[in-house]
């Protein structure tokens, strides 16, 4: 080495180059990105595809939107989770206001059988039996719904010689006799859960029966969508099958028995005589609503309830239970 030059240093990468790296690093994290973004989105499209399939096929066999039920399900029941615990008056309204949609509901599907049914006049008189059940007791509250049906009847009687269309005496019969059932069948019926409701500790007894026609509902459905073969009644409701009735049997005896020792502090005997007449009102219910539906020609009774059909169909079960809870309230209280 020539005397007074330095030894080389090391090239110290330009400003260029290392921009270049830096580039080059970022594309790289940029293409992983993508691609893992890319691959997520894959993966979420496979699953909501698989999702769908899944539900279309519970949908085909059920007759029902399972997403769409168990949304509005969850928001019928804190509605009533609130009337009950908040304020019974709140439930007495919210039940009032259940009984009207439902009886329109149910004289507009009675038109596709030719029965003549006044909306607006039967679902007042149920309105009035509603209220009467609630501030009312013993003579007046029947006396109450007497005069209700006897309105229904008056008014479809003056209807008919409005009308004066020659109609046959045996279809003016049959008329006033689906006026008098749209009232016993949905206000009447329901009028119990209010009686109910309105006693002291009642709230409690009518969270407990409706909340164990839940259980039955649910229990029959999976059961029966898990291992249902032989149907328990094909000609009125092809779903429903034995095995679903099975699971629904042993699912109500366990939650009769939680709900009658730590909610009606009642001995787990009573629980399991709870669970077993809800089972039965609650398959009942549901078997004649199914009858009505396929006398009168109609899937569904509305579409007021997406994932549900109409508010019938949630109320089938539980109409002709509120009566049974009532009973045994008064036999074990």
């Amino acid at each position: 080495m020539p005397d007074g030059d330095e030894p080389a240093s090391p090239t110290v990468p330009s400003e260029a180059r290392r921009q270049s790296q830096l580039n080059a690093k970022r594309a790289e994290i940029e293409d992983r990105v993508r691609t893992t973004r890319a691959d997520l989105e894959g993966r979420v499209t496979e699953a909501r595809a698989q999702f769908d399939q899944a539900n279309e096929r519970v949908e085909a066999r059920v007759g029902r939107n399972l997403l769409m039920a168990v949304g509005i399900g969850v928001g019928l029941g804190a509605a009533l989770l609130l009337s009950l615990f908040l304020f019974k008056g709140l439930f007495a309204v919210f039940g009032a206001a259940v009984i009207v949609f439902t009886t329109l509901e149910l004289a507009t599907a009675l038109r596709h059988s030719d029965r003549r049914a006044d909306r607006w006049p039967a679902a007042g008189a149920g309105l009035v039996i509603v209220a009467a059940a609630y501030f009312t007791d013993g003579p007046t509250r029947w006396a109450v719904m007497i005069a209700a049906i006897t309105f229904v009847l008056v008014w479809r009687l003056i209807a008919q010689m409005a009308d004066a269309d020659g109609r046959a005496p045996l279809a003016v019969i049959l008329d006033l006799a689906a006026a008098v059932f749209v009232q016993a069948y949905i206000a009447g019926l329901a009028s119990f859960a209010v009686i109910l409701v309105a006693r002291d500790g009642g709230e409690l007894w009518v969270f407990a029966f409706i909340a164990l026609v839940v259980v039955v509902d649910v229990g029959a459905y999976a059961s029966g969508l898990t291992f249902g073969k032989h149907p328990m009644a094909p000609r009125v409701s092809p779903n429903k099958t034995w095995e679903g009735f099975a699971g629904a049997l042993v699912l109500s005896q366990v939650a009769g028995v939680l709900l009658a020792v730590f909610l009606l502090d009642q001995p787990w005997w009573v629980g399991m005589i709870f669970g077993a007449v809800i089972i039965v009102t609650a398959t009942i219910g549901d078997l004649s609503e199914s009858m009505i539906k396929r006398d009168i020609g109609v899937k569904d009774m509305s579409s007021w309830l997406p994932g549900h059909g109409g508010f019938l169909d949630r109320l089938d079960s539980i109409l002709p239970s509120a009566p049974a809870a009532y009973l045994l309230f008064v036999i074990f209280t």
